[in-house]
């Protein structure tokens, strides 16, 4: 292991002198890209340096041993050498994880998209339910969360909302929420108290950097109309709602939640840009489930990955088979232990399907 972290320090050295170069900083793709590639360096650098430490207590302790001279200073190495043995498992096993090949994507802000499913009414006020636990989630993260379009549902909640996440590793927290998640209760117009099975459809996508996509905009028909539903006087006098068509994919964005009509169109590009990376993404995604057989991250918009069920107050997510009964503390924001009881499933996956152990 520790010839394989030495290679990582000797990219380590190369990177750290690249990002400081003239000409690496003036092409801003490259330096994009070293720093993120530094920072990840960086801590299995850390965690060498850590690991050294203890195989050379490992050595010096046995060493002393050993020579078998003073009795006191045996016994000291002898609780050396212990405490060091006990430590280096778990610190192989950290290691392991580290030297994982990271998902370049994951390090990207996100862009989410929740549309109610199956369920009428109840559906789309559980998509609301869901734009709130996600909006909550990612506030307790320190994350800023920016509404970019929404259509409301008849009795509450969303038919559909688009909203994005800046923030630090946010697409590789969130792709994990990517899917068709269920929810049982009884609806609010059932008088009969039956329980109900509705449905939301969760997208999370990368945000694609301008290098990312090459985005020709003579390819993009521009629609302004008015904006529609509550807002104020400006809603249905001004045109600030802008529409696009990609005329060659046939992908179409629209964006209202500005006032202004050149923000509107900012944030609609950033979409229309985010869904034309998806789709070259979804590509990759798919090789590398097949090659993995992962359940986690597959991309499978159709598949049902979690299940809400109120009267039991109970959540389940079918891909790892967890579930946990803390139904009202989820739906409110704290789905930390789900995500990273996913997060665990996709790197012991990655894992087996590496060949460096």
């Amino acid at each position: 292991m520790l010839d394989r972290l030495n290679i990582v320090k000797q990219r380590f050295d190369e990177v750290s002198d690249l990002i400081i170069q003239p000409d690496i900083i003036a092409d801003q793709k490259r330096y994009v890209q070293l720093n993120k590639e530094y920072k990840d360096l960086r801590a299995i650098v850390e965690k060498r340096e850590e690991y050294k430490t203890v195989l050379d207590n490992i050595a010096e302790a046995e060493e002393i041993i050993a020579d078998d001279g003073d009795a006191e200073m045996v016994e000291m190495a002898r609780m050396q050498l212990e405490e060091a043995k006990e430590k280096l498992p778990a610190l192989e096993e950290e290691i392991k994880y580290l030297l994982i090949p990271k998902d370049p994507e994951d390090t990207k802000n996100a862009m989410v998209e929740i549309r109610a499913g199956t369920g009428g009414d109840e559906a789309s006020i559980f998509a609301g339910d869901l734009q709130r636990m996600y909006t909550k989630y990612c506030e307790s993260k320190g994350w800023k969360v920016n509404v970019v379009d929404f259509n409301e549902g008849t009795s509450g909640g969303f038919k559909e909302i688009i909203f994005e996440v800046n923030g630090e590793d946010v697409y590789g927290t969130l792709k994990f929420e990517a899917g068709v998640h269920r929810v049982q209760r009884v609806p609010q117009t059932e008088t009969q108290g039956r329980v109900h099975t509705s449905a939301a459809t969760v997208m999370v996508l990368p945000e694609a950097e301008e290098f990312d996509v090459e985005l020709d905009m003579s390819d993009v028909k521009i629609i302004r109309t008015t904006s529609t539903g509550p807002g104020g006087q400006s809603v249905n006098t001004t045109y600030s709602a802008i529409q696009l068509q990609h005329i060659p994919t046939g992908i179409e964005v629209r964006c209202q939640d500005e006032k202004s009509q050149h923000k509107n169109l900012e944030k609609a590009t950033k979409v229309l840009r985010s869904r034309l990376y998806e789709r070259e993404l979804a590509k990759k995604q798919e090789e590398d489930a097949a090659r993995r057989k992962s359940m986690v991250s597959s991309g499978d918009r159709s598949a049902k990955i979690r299940t809400y069920n109120y009267p039991q107050g109970r959540v389940t997510d079918h891909r790892i088979g967890l579930t946990l009964y803390d139904l009202q503390n989820i739906i409110n924001g704290d789905i930390d232990k789900i995500i990273e009881e996913l997060k665990l499933a996709e790197n012991t996956e990655k894992l087996k399907a590496s060949e460096v152990f």
